[in-house]
């Protein structure tokens, strides 16, 4: 892992940024002391959306509103 001191990781960013694109990790130090890390984004994470709306109508299947709508719920919130 490299490291880079907080003036330095200010002064050249945009290479701080390139280097981590091509799967680097660089750790930014304040005097000595590690602030921060910046290290490439994780796409494991990011979830697929159909994926995310299926997992969302399933959720809803079993949670109703028992007759409510959407503006009465938010009336009722404001009091």
């Amino acid at each position: 892992m490299n490291t880079v001191g907080a003036y330095e990781a200010k002064t050249h960013f945009s290479q701080l940024l390139e280097r981590v694109a091509k799967g680097e990790r660089i750790t930014i130090l304040k005097h000595g002391v590690p602030v921060a890390v910046l290290q490439p984004a994780d796409s494991a994470k990011k979830k697929d959306v159909r994926k995310a709306i299926a997992e969302l109508k399933e959720l809803r299947k079993g949670h109703r509103l028992d007759g409510l709508t959407i503006r009465e719920l938010i009336d009722e919130g404001r009091d």
